[in-house]
């Protein structure tokens, strides 16, 4: 018998959406101190979800809670056994919460990233996701200020969602093979982008998930992006196009600021501080892991639990979980901070004083630049022709940081060019160029640099910052 041709399309996305093959008998949990459990009556749960948690032994009121969502086919107890959370959660004190769907609401147990009924504010199962996070804090006295979303493949694409949509709930999230806040609308959208560059620009993606909290201002979670270069389930495209996303929400260059080799064969690419990106070189679709009792490791090998690298540590230390568990400030953040002048060595940043404020710490890129008794605050012996990321927070009497303002972007003066020969496949994954069409072009000056592959060479000419042309005798 020959299906009809709708069926067929519909089968084809749904394979597609299977990214996590057949069901896996999850480990034994990690052996702990804490308690594992299912939690009920957590709310109203619109969504139709299920809440699972870990607490550590011992945990005090005034600890930061991290939200888990497993990828499809994938459950609770798998994510909770394998992920790695429940060792640092003991490591360095907090909860886990850990959401479940059911063959109710997707027949391959996949949170459903791509309904808008399910990922808008106060809708579907991202509404019960809040609510678990409502019940949590209540039950458990979680620090409000330090709630953080982290999931894989369908679960990183309701992350991403979350972000958007919750920013003021979430202040940092982790997308593991994942897709952008507001990707698709429909099941049949979800497939192209799983598989396609959408040719969206950075501020239409930034639209897009601003779209799902329209009119809020800030602040905006960090988020940390992980891709695996073989990923052919969740293309490496999806990562570039949550760089673009995210680095346009926070208002940072998507050039990166620095760049770090990492185990695993992974690149560490950082955004202003407010974004980075870890791309694991050969990796296919799963979570990264790296089993063993080193001081960065954490996780087990599994079914599309990677051993590579343990993202969860790296995600961990990137939401400032590492042991630092000292509530934050109440003093707001400072407003109008602005640049005042630039030099090829130096930025002069100004903002608005707030009162009770002893002091002032001054960020550049997520690391401390330097402290302020007043409203102003020169940065010196930077690179020329660098963009750097800056926020500024009020400290109290006490000497705690209160929440950071928007950031400000400046550039030093003195650029010289330089020069980037890699394959076109490489110079996306480096920001210097984007995919379209199954083509490469370099970013600034739009130039067709051939096939996205990793076959095809160019040397590209950054003659100013982010601005990319292809080079000839010139470099």
């Amino acid at each position: 018998m020959r299906l009809p041709a709708r069926l067929i399309r519909f089968l084809a996305v749904l394979f597609l959406l299977l990214p996590l093959g057949a069901v896996a008998t999850a480990a034994p949990a990690p052996a702990a101190a804490g308690t594992y459990r299912q939690v009920t009556g957590f709310g109203s749960n619109p969504g139709n979800l299920q809440m699972f948690e870990y607490v550590p032994a011992g945990l005090p009121s005034g600890a930061p809670l991290v939200v888990a969502l497993h990828g499809c086919t994938q459950s609770a107890d798998a994510y909770h056994a394998h992920s790695g959370w429940a060792e640092l959660a003991d490591r360095w004190g907090f909860a886990v919460v850990y959401p479940q769907t059911t063959t109710a609401n997707n027949i391959q147990r996949c949170f459903q990233w791509f309904e808008p009924a399910d990922y808008g504010r106060g809708r579907g199962e991202a509404a019960s996701i809040v609510q678990m996070v409502s019940d949590a804090e209540g039950r458990l006295g979680s620090d409000g200020a330090r709630v953080f979303v982290t999931g894989l493949s369908a679960g990183g694409g309701m992350t991403a969602n979350l972000l958007a949509a919750y920013p003021d709930v979430f202040a940092g999230g982790s997308i593991g093979a994942g897709l952008p806040a507001a990707c698709a609308s429909s099941l049949l959208q979800a497939t192209s982008c799983q598989m396609n560059d959408q040719g969206l620009t950075p501020e239409q993606w930034g639209d897009r998930a601003r779209g799902l909290h329209p009119g809020y201002a800030g602040p905006w979670p960090r988020v940390a992006i992980w891709q695996g270069t073989a990923d052919y389930t969740v293309r490496p495209v999806n990562a570039d196009e949550l760089r673009d996303q995210w680095t346009d929400v926070h208002g940072v260059p998507r050039t990166p600021s620095s760049t770090h080799d990492l185990p695993g064969g992974t690149t560490r690419s950082v955004y202003g501080g407010a974004v980075e990106v870890y791309s694991i070189a050969g990796m296919g679709h799963g979570l990264p892991v790296d089993p063993g009792s080193g001081a960065e490791q954490c996780g087990t090998a599994g079914a599309y639990f990677l051993d590579t690298i343990c993202s969860s540590h790296h995600t961990a230390v990137f939401w400032g979980l590492d042991g630092d568990t000292e509530p934050p400030g109440t003093l707001p953040a400072p407003g109008g901070l602005h640049v005042t002048g630039t030099s090829d060595a130096g930025v002069s940043l100004a903002w608005d004083t707030v009162d009770g404020a002893a002091s002032y710490v001054v960020r550049r890129d997520g690391a401390n630049a330097g402290t302020s008794a007043s409203g102003s605050f020169t940065d010196t012996g930077l690179a020329p022709g660098t963009s750097y990321a800056y926020t500024v927070a009020a400290v109290d009497a006490e000497g705690r940081p209160g929440p950071a303002s928007a950031p400000v972007t400046a550039t030093t003066t003195g650029a010289q060019p330089r020069c980037f020969t890699a394959t076109n496949y490489a110079h996306v994954a480096a920001g210097r160029a984007r995919t379209s069409g199954g083509y490469v072009y370099a970013n600034g000056s739009n130039e067709n640099m051939g096939l996205y592959n990793v076959f095809v060479t160019r040397t590209l000419k950054e003659t100013s910052p982010g601005y990319f042309v292809i080079a000839g005798s010139g470099c």
